[in-house]
């Protein structure tokens, strides 16, 4: 038998071990202590931001030595077939980066650098090296490309009447369909300009005309662009409702006008045009193909 005090007893003494038992369950989803978070150390803290710091500068120190040897070092021994070197092999010395950390850096840093720090040093790497890479490669550091051509090219043909009219333009080239006869009626002119991002009057460049397969290796009129120079933009054919533009840059194209010749005969005339120069650190090479077609008059085949 058990008399009611005892019960009472028994029954206060469970229903406190239950209240117990809440009150530490809201002490853990509290933060804190409990929840296993440690204290926060500024000292500790202080030397993990010296630790990335310094790891910082030390990418980036590495990343421009390894830009400088690229550029100076390995590219100028390197042939234009074989640049992707250029790229792959400083881009696979960031392999090195965590053995650069445990030479370098003093004893106290190395404990705060983890899987972590070096995820984010192969990036600083990469970008940095990139970065400086497009810089040196490009003037007044250095000159990997040829002058290009600066917009349009085209065919303008010097008529009996003393204006210019320019030929049709048509994909991968330019034509003029004769209105009789087997000859073009006029002078015909090649005109474009060449821009370059140091000095495009340095270039050679070789303009070669084919027909039939006879090859004739042509000149730049020097006094064409004076003469006409004014008049360039105004000249159009029913179907050109713009003129080309040839040199978008004004005086920092390099003109050229090339006299392909008097009445130039049916067929298809091939352009290829040569730009060679010496940049830095090697020659510099671009080639255009063009085409201009002369067709025989739209009766003819009647």
């Amino acid at each position: 038998m058990v008399d009611l005090k005892t019960a009472m007893a028994a029954a206060q003494a469970e229903r406190k071990k239950r209240d117990g038992a809440k009150t530490d369950e809201k002490k853990k989803r509290r933060s804190g202590a409990d929840l296993g978070i440690e204290p926060f150390d500024p000292a500790k803290y202080a030397r993990k931001e010296k630790a990335d710091t310094a790891s910082m500068w030390l990418v980036i120190f590495y990343a421009f030595v390894v830009t400088m040897l690229m550029r100076f070092v390995l590219m100028p021994s390197t042939t234009l077939d074989k640049t992707d070197v250029l790229y792959l092999l400083p881009l696979t010395m960031m392999i090195l980066i965590p053995q650069l950390h445990r030479i370098v850096m003093p004893e106290r840093f190395k404990e705060h650098y983890t899987k972590g720090t070096w995820f984010k040093a192969f990036f600083l790497y990469t970008f940095t090296f990139l970065s400086l890479s497009f810089l040196v490669v490009n003037p007044p550091f250095g000159d990997i490309v040829a002058p290009q051509l600066a917009q349009d090219w085209g065919i303008a043909v010097l008529g009996e009447d003393g204006n210019f009219t320019y030929a049709d333009d048509i994909k991968g080239g330019v034509e003029w369909t004769l209105e009789d006869g087997e000859y073009l009626p006029g002078s015909a002119w090649l005109l474009f300009g060449l821009a370059d991002n140091v000095d495009e009057t340095e270039a050679n460049v070789t303009v070669v005309h084919t027909l039939l397969g006879v090859e004739t290796n042509m000149d730049s009129n020097t006094t064409f662009w004076s003469t006409y120079g004014d008049e360039v933009g105004t000249w159009r054919t029913a179907t050109n409702k713009s003129a080309p533009i040839f040199l978008p840059h004004a005086d920092l194209d390099q003109p050229f006008a090339i006299h392909l010749g008097e009445g130039l005969a049916i067929g298809t005339h091939e352009i290829h045009v040569t730009i060679t120069e010496e940049g830095n650190p090697w020659k510099n090479t671009r080639t255009y193909a063009w085409v201009f077609n002369v067709n025989p008059p739209a009766n003819s085949a009647e």
